[in-house]
């Protein structure tokens, strides 16, 4: 199989691949999250004050 052959082994760098991939998935979401939840806050603060 070539995918067996390509992760067997190979130095290290598929292991730090195999960590760091998903790690910088999930912080690039936590960043988008985090992202949309201010938005939605100035969102909410804006009409807050709209309406005093």
């Amino acid at each position: 199989m070539v995918i067996t052959e390509v992760l067997a082994h190979q130095g290290g760098w598929d292991e730090i691949a195999l960590v760091t991939v998903p790690v910088a998935v999930f912080g690039g979401l936590l960043a988008l999250a985090r992202r949309r939840a201010i938005k939605m806050a100035e969102a909410a603060d804006d009409a807050a004050n709209a309406q005093d």
